[in-house]
């Protein structure tokens, strides 16, 4: 066995003819990989190299990864209506009724909310819907061999499915996800899933497609394992006066008190570290948040500002759709996620000076309970 491995491995020394064939198998750097892989976890380099002959480069992947051509222009208000629309919520309603002890559970050992883990799966994936349907190993080699600015990231991700598909004794060609190699309904990166991957359903492996407990689950352990504070705040409006550049570009971390960021205010903000957000649409006012510690903890799930707020906002929406009365009919509760996501414009003018989102989670919740008291719990005492 020993020779046979040094012969092969002399043989990917030497090379093979150029042009010999279109997959990745008789590339150089690729080669080199193989040498590595072998080296540092005694990967079979016989079996690798039929992985990569059997592969090549998906340019569908790299269209899809490429930014925008004016990556300029950003809209808060238009990626908003991408995830706060009524198909996700009613797919939010009915995951959370049908998962709703998994949900339960995760949020009594963890310390996150039942919301925030519904937001995290409607926006990733519509809760399983859209999983992916590229093959993970051909588009992390795709991005690790031909896509240099994040090449050494995703040849660390080729390296982590290989070494989850031996943990799991699969195929590596067998797993299914984004462009991007993301796998599953929490689209968790092969080296989240090694990491941060539960068998929250106890059946002795994990599953973050098939098994909806386990991706609730996994997703409330990255959470708390980024640092999320149970209970704690995690973003409220903020109105601002004069110049806050300084605030803005010192980042999304929390650093300062409420009380010490000039000309920014924000009624019955807690007194904790927060960070000045700025959510921009042109042509419109810009929304402004503080952002507290497990705002924070939301971007390191997809280090966005957007997407941040559009789990938090996606978590208030069903939230305050769970608080419906009893027997509202599901047309109701359909109806009831229009409101929230279309922006009802009564009163426009007397407030004006409100954030337009809390005006939107404001008409959701009188549409559902009534106007609600500032003591009445969940997301209706926030807006």
């Amino acid at each position: 066995m020993m020779t046979r491995t040094l012969f092969f491995l002399l043989a990917l020394a030497l090379g093979a003819p150029a042009g010999a064939t279109s997959s990745f198998a008789g590339r150089d750097d690729v080669r080199s990989f193989i040498v590595e892989m072998q080296a540092k976890h005694g990967l079979d380099p016989a079996e690798l190299s039929a992985l990569f002959a059997k592969s090549q480069r998906n340019d569908r992947v790299i269209k899809a990864i490429l930014p925008p051509k004016d990556p300029a222009i950003r809209s808060w208000q238009t990626y908003r209506s991408r995830f706060i629309e009524p198909r996700r919520i009613a797919a939010g309603l009915r995951f959370g009724q049908q998962h709703a002890a998994a949900l339960a559970k995760a949020e009594a050992q963890y310390g996150v909310p039942a919301a925030i883990i519904l937001g995290i799966i409607g926006v990733e994936t519509i809760y399983g819907r859209h999983t992916g349907r590229f093959g993970a190993f051909e588009a992390l080699a795709t991005l690790a061999f031909d896509y240099p600015p994040r090449a050494a990231l995703f040849r660390g991700e080729l390296e982590a499915l290989l070494l989850l598909a031996r943990d799991e004794k699969r195929d590596p060609l067998s797993y299914q996800g984004s462009f991007a190699g993301a796998l599953g309904l929490p689209q968790f990166l092969p080296s989240s899933l090694r990491r941060w991957g539960t068998d929250f359903d106890e059946d002795g492996r994990i599953d973050l497609t098939a098994s909806p407990a386990d991706a609730i689950g996994s997703v409330a352990v990255f959470l708390k394992e980024h640092g999320w504070e149970k209970d704690g705040p995690i973003a409220v409006p903020a109105a601002v006066e004069g110049e806050v550049t300084a605030l803005i570009d010192a980042g999304i971390r929390p650093q300062r008190l409420p009380a010490e960021m000039p000309g920014v205010r924000a009624d019955g903000s807690p007194a904790q570290p927060a960070a000045l957000i700025d959510l921009v649409t042109p042509d419109a006012p810009t929304e402004y948040w503080l952002g507290y510690n497990n705002f924070f903890v939301l971007t390191r799930y997809n280090r966005s500002s957007f997407y941040a707020m559009a789990v938090f906002e996606l978590a208030e929406t069903l939230e305050a759709a769970r608080l419906l009365p009893p027997g509202r009919t599901e047309a109701s509760r359909l109806a009831h996620g229009r409101v929230a996501a279309s922006g009802q414009k009564a009163g426009a003018k007397k407030n004006a000076k409100t954030p337009r989102r809390v005006r939107h989670l404001r008409a959701t919740c009188a549409a559902a309970t009534g106007p609600a008291p500032r003591s009445a719990p969940g997301v209706c005492a926030r807006a």
